[in-house]
């Protein structure tokens, strides 16, 4: 899978250095897999959720998670945003145009 970007994986990492080894293992993982459904998401990462057109990965324990779209034709993952688990319990990240999207 082409995941875009990493520097986002980068920058949430310079804040939050407790993620670096689990979020460096999730990309090692998606890197290397072409997804073809989210039931073969599913099967990799058990803990995804679809949520709108998103797939929300638990990260870390639980301790974060990582918001993405996926586009399964082409082969690409987008990363929109990774949070601390408050910060996605607060919800803003529905506020993303291409979550708004999926609701039309």
């Amino acid at each position: 899978m082409h995941i875009i970007s990493y520097k986002k994986i980068r920058d949430f990492n310079q804040i939050h250095s407790n993620a670096e080894n689990p979020l460096n293992h999730w990309y090692r993982i998606a890197k290397n897999t072409d997804f073809n459904s989210f039931a073969e998401v599913k099967a990799l990462f058990p803990s995804a959720d679809q949520v709108g057109n998103f797939v929300v990965f638990n990260i870390g324990g639980n301790n974060f998670r990582l918001i993405a779209l996926l586009r399964y034709k082409i082969n690409r993952l987008f990363i929109r945003s990774i949070l601390t688990h408050s910060e996605y319990d607060k919800n803003e990240w529905k506020e993303d145009t291409w979550y708004q999207n999926s609701k039309k």
